[in-house]
């Protein structure tokens, strides 16, 4: 009865809110928490990547078949010894205060992202020495080395172009007031409560967008973010919960869109950073034991009503980089045991799990917490709020951490950022010298096969080390109301609003 008290409330409020606003048509949208900061060069979540669709266009985007296709450039041209990448780039595309998009805007964008102190996108164009203008539309991309995923990592925020004016005026806080070249442009942002975007006029094409102002509610309660999308409080929703499918299947009012996600859920373990030294972070085989001990499909079964799919990589089974010569391993409470006997450690280990809030990680951990207890460990379960999970992981205050990865097109972007000495996302500070050198080595080549071997030499060893213990993909579950029409499922999960209308 609470939560449908609360569920009344705010649908009730955004009705209001809605009421004041209808002489324009506005898309609400639930998410499923409160993004972090809206700047390309330093925004980590998955759920900002949602925002950053609205105002924020890359370079290249990709198709509902994972083909990479232009959207801020027009094309571009690799030279013969892979290291230069030229760039022709849209013309008239103009940033959200007036400023034209061109060649020293582009390159401003990039040489912020591979400058700025606290930037994520530094590892992802590592491989990028400097950036050329060519002409006033061109820039060319001078590489130390050949870079294979270049190009897809600009399909997401290392893409992403900001007006050199604004990002110099705001320094660090630009993300406050972000100022890109998108279909809307920023209005307000409350914090936990709404993101408020309206219609860009001079967008290049303005002929497809169709609805005036979009506002982003952070609703972390996924109940209530249904309840709200039934009642007409929101039109859009991410991450509905496989427990509620078919009470969005049998809704006439609704639709809802599947896709099976590029990235994982699994658990980073905190090898070299653990404050507390524990067995966990201290030994492999302990780690080995915590996989085992659970029961994948078991999980996928309990928590997600079989609708997910169970994983041991970090790409998922259907993608062309999985490694079917390590499939999912059984569990075996025995052998977990014995691994636990060998390494010495006192039982039960105690381990500190660390998660963001949400019925979906709560579940999750309560049931691998079940599982792990019968191997001998002792798993307290330390629910935090979503932007604070990430600081303290950042900080290393924490033995395990259960966190999804949205994913990427290229196997590199799921692996190397998390798995690569001093990658800045590598809140374990796993390190190990033959997988970095394996990493780097399938950064260089280009053909799929060659490639694949790499990456097989080095989930051996990262099945050896475990300093990630991977468990499921997700199914994205996406529903919306059928007032809303045009709405078209990415592979990346990613809401786009281009083409949309709200009857």
């Amino acid at each position: 009865m609470k939560i449908l008290r609360v569920a009344t409330a705010v649908a009730a409020l955004w009705v209001s809110f809605g009421t004041a606003v209808q002489a324009q048509t506005t898309l609400r949208i639930g998410l499923a928490e409160d993004p972090d900061i809206l700047d390309p060069s330093i925004a980590r979540t998955y759920v900002g990547r949602h925002v950053f669709a609205a105002f924020c266009e890359k370079l290249f985007d990709m198709d509902e078949k994972l083909n990479i296709v232009p959207q801020l450039a027009l094309s571009y041209e690799t030279s013969a010894d892979g290291k230069e990448v030229t760039i022709k780039l849209r013309p008239g595309v103009k940033f959200h205060d007036g400023e034209l998009l061109d060649a020293e805007a582009a390159k401003y964008s990039f040489d912020r992202h591979l400058t700025l102190q606290a930037s994520f996108r530094r590892p992802e164009l590592a491989a990028v020495d400097h950036v050329d203008v060519v002409d006033p539309l061109t820039i060319k991309l001078v590489l130390k080395n050949p870079y294979s995923p270049l190009i897809a990592q600009l399909t997401d925020r290392s893409g992403m172009m900001m007006s050199p004016k604004a990002a110099k005026a705001a320094g660090d806080k630009f993300g406050l007031n972000p100022v890109c070249a998108g279909p809307y442009k920023f209005v307000e942002r409350v914090q936990q409560d709404r993101i408020v975007f309206e219609k860009f006029q001079d967008y290049w094409d303005k002929d497809n967008i169709h609805i005036d102002r979009i506002i982003y509610l952070p609703i972390v309660d996924s109940t209530v973010r249904l309840a709200n999308l039934k009642s007409g409080g929101v039109d859009l929703m991410e991450r509905v919960l496989p427990t509620d499918i078919k009470s969005v299947d049998s809704d006439p009012k609704l639709e809802m869109s599947r896709a099976l996600e590029l990235g994982y859920q699994g658990i980073t373990i905190n090898i070299a950073n653990d404050k507390t030294k524990g067995p966990l972070s201290q030994s492999e085989k302990v780690r080995q034991a915590l996989d085992l001990s659970i029961d994948r499909e078991a999980l996928n079964q309990v928590v997600f009503n079989g609708e997910f799919t169970a994983g041991n990589q970090w790409v998922n089974p259907k993608h062309p980089y999985y490694q079917k010569t390590f499939p999912i391993r059984a569990r075996d409470v025995e052998k977990a045991k014995a691994l636990l006997k060998e390494s010495g450690v006192k039982l039960p280990v105690v381990v500190d799990l660390l998660l963001p809030k949400g019925p979906e990680p709560e579940a999750v951990a309560q049931v691998v917490q079940s599982m792990a207890a019968e191997a001998g460990f002792d798993i307290k379960i330390r629910v935090t709020e979503f932007a604070t999970s990430f600081k303290q992981a950042q900080a290393g205050e924490f033995q395990a951490f259960l966190i999804p990865w949205s994913g990427r097109i290229d196997p590199d972007a799921n692996a190397y950022v998390f798995l690569h000495t001093g990658s800045p996302q590598n809140d374990g500070g796993y390190s190990n010298p033959e997988a970095d050198k394996l990493m780097e080595d399938a950064r260089l080549i280009t053909d799929q096969a060659q490639r694949k071997a790499i990456y097989e030499k080095l989930t051996r060893i990262v099945f050896n080390d475990e300093p990630l213990i991977y468990l499921y993909h997700r199914t994205i579950l996406i529903a919306h109301s059928k007032k809303l029409e045009g709405y078209k499922q990415m592979p990346d999960g990613l809401m786009r609003v281009k083409g949309l209308t709200l009857k």
